[in-house]
């Protein structure tokens, strides 16, 4: 898998660069490992990490690794995790031979450490695909650290919490991307044939306009207030990372007022809301 060369195809709008020393933070929807064949999409990422300021490593939060209490992956390089099933055998030869990053997590360690807040080492746990698959897209050329951790709850409000007490990494350099996926029901796709289901686009749509809103409350209680809420996600753990990704862009107290918090990538994939959004 190789970023395709859609470069053309650039994201609708893109974010005002982050404040000089502190990085964005990012939620993405990750896709599937076919995604590298997708015409449009590659080249939205691709161009969206060019907009934006070189990481000095990267924070990665999949919806593909749940683990309590939080866990950080492998500071060295390690194989990928190939946790899908059914797709071509030229999807399990992807490799993405990132460096490992032991000073994030040994800041990571400093950051969480408090009594009754456990952090745990999974030294061989590679990146999973819903950390590589975009990454191979948006630095193709592994040469930027990376640390995956686990999501030790599903809890937004606990999510968030965390975020927060990643925040001072991002003036560290380090870029935290929460990947998820904006609506994941493949159950209810599997009944619905061809196009976006009303579901899918419906809580896209909510999604859009309690972000432009800046309505974090309503986000936090998304199964009750979002149409389709529990459809879009019957289990949350695609949109889960998006409250790491938003308690991380708060500063001083409050999401940072003054900064951008822009979808930068829009559109449906396989049914399935793609919404990609930038804070900072």
């Amino acid at each position: 898998m190789s970023a395709m060369s859609a470069m053309s195809a650039v994201p609708q709008e893109m974010p005002a660069e982050a404040s000089p020393g502190r990085m964005p933070a990012l939620y993405l929807s990750h896709g599937a490992p076919p995604l590298a064949d997708d015409p449009l999409w590659p080249g939205q990422l691709a161009a969206w990490s060019a907009g934006l300021p070189r990481p000095k490593s990267i924070l990665m939060v999949s919806a593909h690794w749940e683990e309590a209490p939080l866990a950080l992956g492998a500071v060295e390089t390690v194989p990928l995790v190939y946790d899908f099933w059914g797709f071509p055998e030229h999807y399990y030869r992807v490799r993405y031979a990132a460096p490992g990053a032991p000073e994030l997590a040994a800041s990571v360690r400093k950051l969480l450490h408090a009594p009754g807040i456990p952090v745990q080492d999974i030294p061989d746990r590679g990146l999973d695909h819903g950390a590589y698959v975009p990454l191979v897209e948006m630095y193709p050329d592994a040469d930027i650290p990376v640390l995956q951790v686990s999501l030790p709850t599903l809890d937004p409000v606990r999510l968030m919490d965390l975020g927060r007490k990643l925040a001072p990494l991002r003036d560290e350099g380090v870029l935290i991307v929460g990947s998820g996926f904006f609506t994941h029901n493949l159950a209810a796709l599997r009944h619905t044939g061809g196009g976006v289901p009303s579901w899918s686009s419906e809580f896209d749509d909510w999604g859009r306009r309690a972000l432009e809103a800046r309505d974090w409350d309503a986000l936090l209680d998304f199964l009750d207030k979002a149409p389709a809420g529990r459809y879009a996600h019957p289990r949350t753990e695609h949109f889960a990372p998006l409250f790491v990704t938003m308690g991380a862009a708060e500063a001083g107290g409050g999401l940072d007022a003054q900064k951008s918090v822009t979808s930068v990538i829009d559109g449906f994939w396989m049914g399935m809301a793609k919404r990609s959004v930038q804070f900072g």
